[in-house]
């Protein structure tokens, strides 16, 4: 995830770095100790949120955040009226909560990049080699401006989870939102590292994933920015560390694949982990979406809501309805930055706006979506959906 105002244009190939089976399927798994899981209905379409501001948000917002069952408070959180990003985050999570105790809130870290703002940053002095330097002594590998984490790094890892498993800690926090992934386990920067140090921070990486597990051990979930049809198994075969996947992105052409096909790859992993208990956290955008970096989504605000938003909206709907299962969340959205701009008006233009559809009686599926071709069909109690890949249309028949 970028923010909506920056990103970076890059081009490289996505090829998978290999990394033997053995030593991404020793992590312990998720589920072995169950959870506490978001709350969840078929009443209506199930909600998620993920949204950042700098300051803190107003009573009128933690109303509106409070009605959400599963909320992400990305980086930012806070930092210009508490003074960083966790202690903003707590913050957040408390209004939350006390408008709404079941909602579940997720503290966001990433797991390569190093957003800054965190009241713990300055332990980073004391950690020689923290970051990435490339073949050229370049140190700001991410888009120029920002440090990578050398997951390498035996001291950096134990300083990440440390830190974010004492956020966790608190009573207001319910889990991890873990970013960057893709960024990890694709073969982004390998051509700017010496050889074999990308290998290096991938098995840093899954060392780190274990430690997290443990450290959060049965109490706090853990969601990752992992499904991505990029992948050989579209994100399936690192699932297994965590309690569910967001998801962005969903909607490219990539790794020589057509959209259509691309999509109907993707579709299949989120029918596979949302059927096996995974939480899914299903972002979709309104308006013009890019990948800045050939990774990460932008979503463009939009200015009006019109006959082609309409569209745009049942298809996404209808998209999120043949995949969804039990502890699977929608969000539509055009950015999750909500700080005024230089004109004083939200980044986001869809910050809490609803939808008619959201309110209408929705009910259980009767069944797993039909596929016949690239068209998809699902019945529930109160909506016939269908998705045609074909066309890029997707109808919703209210009953």
């Amino acid at each position: 995830m970028t923010m909506t105002t920056c990103f970076y244009k890059a081009t490289f190939r996505f090829i998978r770095i290999v990394v033997p089976m053995a030593l991404l399927t020793t992590a312990l798994h998720a589920q072995e100790e169950e959870r506490e899981m978001p709350d969840f209905s078929w009443d209506t379409l199930p909600l998620y949120m993920h949204v950042r501001k700098a300051t803190a948000f107003s009573d009128e917002e933690f109303r509106f955040l409070s009605k959400f069952p599963l909320i992400t408070l990305e980086k930012s959180n806070g930092h210009d009226t508490y003074g960083s990003v966790d202690a903003g985050s707590i913050e957040a999570a408390k209004g939350i909560k006390a408008l709404n105790p079941q909602a579940k809130v997720l503290f966001y870290r990433n797991v390569m990049v190093h957003y800054g703002g965190y009241s713990f940053d300055k332990q980073l002095e004391d950690i020689p080699g923290w970051y990435l330097e490339g073949k050229d002594g370049q140190d700001k590998l991410i888009r120029g401006r920002v440090r990578a984490y050398d997951l390498s790094n035996e001291k950096l890892r134990k300083w990440w989870v440390d830190t974010m498993a004492g956020v966790c800690k608190s009573e207001y926090i319910d889990g991890l939102f873990l970013d960057g992934n893709v960024k990890v386990l694709t073969t982004f920067l390998t051509g700017d590292l010496p050889k074999g140090k990308k290998e290096a921070v991938t098995e840093g990486y899954r060392v780190m994933m274990d430690e997290s597990r443990k450290a959060l051990a049965d109490e706090k979930l853990m969601v990752a920015n992992i499904i991505r049809a990029r992948f050989d198994d579209s994100g399936l075969e690192f699932i297994d560390y965590f309690d569910g996947s967001y998801l962005e992105a969903f909607s490219h052409e990539v790794g020589g694949m057509s959209k259509a096909e691309y999509m109907a790859k993707g579709i299949a992993a989120v029918q596979k982990a949302a059927q096996d208990g995974k939480i899914i956290a299903l972002t979709l955008g309104i308006g013009k979406t890019s990948l800045g970096d050939g990774i990460d989504e932008s979503k463009g605000s939009i200015e009006s809501f019109g006959a082609a938003s309409q569209e745009q909206l049942d298809f996404n709907i209808a998209l999120f309805l043949i995949m969804a299962e039990k502890y699977s969340y929608l969000m539509v959205s055009d950015g999750y930055g909500v700080d005024p701009g230089k004109d004083g008006k939200c980044e986001s233009k869809l910050w809490m706006h609803t939808f008619p559809e959201y309110d209408r009686p929705l009910g259980a599926p009767k069944g797993a979506a039909v596929k016949d071709g690239m068209r998809y069909t699902r019945e529930f109690e109160h909506v016939s959906v269908s998705l045609d890949l074909g066309t890029m249309k997707g109808e919703l028949n209210w009953k």
